[in-house]
């Protein structure tokens, strides 16, 4: 039984790790109830540390999202026309100051292995070899630091050997000025540095203005420690029974089961039933 009192206004879920399966997919269930939710009129948001270059990713995976959050909140598209899609927030870090974090870190932590997004998707993500990244359908390239990181960069990624995300982004915090960059870690073992300011909460931000609707009339659900910002803002949060513990800490419940076994779609089931 959920523990939901009010129907919420605005719904925002993360994807890899809530609703996408550890297989990539989303389930044709999850699909559904994500569907019967925005047709009863509840707005309904994407919220992603995925870059834009996977836009189209992600729109597939949620295509029933009125908008979509993505690079852990600094960018925002309103994609609720079909095809049409209308850009409401863009926002990078140049690659020199992403750089400069870099130096940081590794004064702290030791040798990482870095790589840089840039802000232009026609260019790849460049810098260390990275023989373990996660996403093999995302081509990387390999540069010297100092061609990598210049220019307008949606966010850098840092990987230890030697240190966990969630590790590293403790090292981060107590050695990266927030007024620099924004360090986040998104449940997938690197530590992610971002513009200044820039949250998952900061990019929904974008959307709860747009319609004058308060945190305490909405609902997420997340998992890794990237969800924190709207997990603590929210005015109910849903932490999947398989996420960081710092997030299900932070949660109002838990979903009812995992993201391979359809949690958030027996969530919003019994949520429907409220509206």
């Amino acid at each position: 039984m959920i523990q939901l009192a009010r129907a919420p206004r605005l719904v925002a879920t993360d994807l890899d790790g809530t609703v996408v399966r550890s297989d990539e997919s989303v389930s044709p269930r999850t699909m559904a109830a994500l569907k019967r939710l925005a047709a009863a009129g509840v707005i309904l948001v994407g919220a992603t540390g995925r870059g834009p270059r996977l836009l189209d990713m992600c729109r597939n995976d949620v295509p029933s999202a009125d908008f979509l959050v993505l690079g852990q909140g600094a960018f925002v598209y309103e994609c609720r026309y079909d095809d049409t899609v209308v850009e409401l927030a863009d926002r990078s870090v140049a690659g020199e100051v992403l750089l400069e974090a870099l130096h940081l870190v590794e004064a702290e932590v030791g040798p990482v292995r870095a790589l840089a997004e840039p802000a232009d998707p026609e260019r790849r993500i460049t810098g260390d070899p990275m023989p373990d990244w996660p996403w093999p359908s995302v081509v990387l390239d390999t540069a010297p630091r100092e061609v990598a990181f210049t220019g307008p960069m949606v966010k850098g990624y840092f990987i230890s050997d030697e240190f966990t995300g969630p590790e590293l982004l403790v090292a981060a915090q107590d050695v990266v000025d927030p007024t620099l960059v924004t360090v986040t870690e998104s449940g997938v073992g690197m530590l992610e540095v971002c513009p200044v300011g820039v949250t998952k909460a900061a990019g929904i931000q974008v959307v709860l203005d747009k319609f004058g609707i308060d945190w305490s009339d909405v609902l997420v659900f997340g998992d890794a420690t990237n969800d924190l910002s709207m997990m603590k803002a929210a005015g109910h949060s849903v932490a999947m029974p398989n996420g960081h513990p710092w997030v299900q800490a932070a949660a109002t419940e838990i979903a009812p089961a995992g993201n391979n076994d359809d949690g958030v779609a027996q969530y919003i089931e019994e949520l429907l039933e409220l509206l």
